[in-house]
């Protein structure tokens, strides 16, 4: 099953709150993990919110969706209690997509929000390599050379990084940068294994999302008791928690349900679209709130991300049409001419 038809304006509006919900996630994160005064809370238990936050939102959208408590029912027995293989297949996502979010907080607690955010879109080309080996999709020689051009972009911003003058605590960019490196190659597996999943039968897009929330709490918590299980018990699930922090476990849950919208009605890679503006806004925030001193070859950088995401999203050429349309043009000259 391809992309449903929606309108542009859909679409538009879909990408600007991606575009505004990833840029302000990225800077509350890192204040959270930096600046804000108070006791650090466990980001183990914030992952695990997030995901019963969604599973709440999705339950909600699907009693719209149905529009019956009856209906409803029907829908969450047969995909849910009597799907047992469905859940299995969603188990995949979902242990990825912990793994990622639980390596964004690693990352935002040793890198700069605008370093973050150019590096992070190394996504583009993994999620690119993923279509390509996963979807059987093909890419034009533009985007392969964007692909290219975004991997020497981030190259240069990670070469000298920016640095940031308001931060007291001690950061280790290795740590950082290879918790990015682990989040990029989840997000492209991730969100193409879902994508494939999601486009192969007419299921609802709001029952995948409870199926795939519903094994990511099972995996969250697994991963709050083996990493912080013995503080949790001691300090509590809620320690640390400030308005801020919540905040920030609301654009998590908000960013991942327009993901999935995203992924329904146009396509995987388009998340990337909005990735250029959200970079600019994450800059001049990090600026403002972090002390960011951007030096050339972050700005270089940042300027050759931007421009592959532009040329990445560029549609592809129709050469059979264009040769006709060129072909026949030619030949209406020819009778002109006798």
């Amino acid at each position: 099953m391809g992309s449903e038809s929606v309108s542009v304006l859909f679409k538009l509006y879909c990408l600007t709150v991606m575009t505004l919900v990833a840029a302000t996630y990225t800077v509350a994160l890192r204040y959270t993990r930096t600046i804000s005064s108070g006791d650090l809370y466990f980001s183990t238990t914030a992952v695990c919110i997030t995901e019963v936050i969604k599973l709440i939102l999705s339950l909600g959208m699907l009693t719209k969706e149905t529009g019956s408590p009856v209906r409803l029912k029907n829908a969450i027995v047969e995909h849910v209690f009597c799907s047992p293989k469905e859940l299995l297949k969603l188990s995949v996502p979902s242990i990825v997509y912990a793994v990622q979010n639980n390596m964004a907080f690693i990352a935002l607690s040793n890198l700069d929000a605008a370093v973050y955010q150019v590096t992070y879109q190394l996504k583009i080309p993994c999620t690119a390599l993923c279509t390509v080996l996963m979807l059987n999709r093909s890419l034009s020689r533009l985007q392969w050379f964007s692909v290219f051009m975004l991997c020497g972009g981030v190259t240069l911003v990670q070469w000298k990084p920016a640095e940031t003058t308001k931060v007291e605590i001690e950061q280790n960019p290795f740590l950082g940068f290879s918790a990015i490196a682990i989040a990029v190659l989840c997000s492209g597996f991730a969100g193409v294994y879902f994508e494939k999943v999601l486009k192969s039968s007419d299921t609802s897009l709001w029952v995948r999302n409870i199926q795939m929330y519903l094994s990511g709490i099972v995996v969250t918590l697994m991963g709050v008791y083996m990493t912080d299980g013995e503080q949790v018990l001691d300090k509590g699930f809620f320690f640390g928690y400030t308005p801020w922090v919540c905040f920030v476990v609301f654009l998590a849950s908000v960013g991942g349900l327009y993901t999935s919208v995203v992924v329904k009605y146009t396509d995987n890679i388009m998340k990337g679209f909005s990735a250029a503006a959200a970079i600019v806004l994450s800059t001049v925030a990090s600026v403002m709130l972090f002390g960011l001193q951007i030096t050339i070859t972050f700005a270089s950088g940042a300027i050759l991300v931007c421009v592959s995401i532009y040329l990445y999203g560029l549609p592809k050429q129709d050469t059979s049409k264009l040769s006709w349309q060129e072909s026949d043009k030619e030949s209406k000259q020819k009778l002109m001419t006798v």
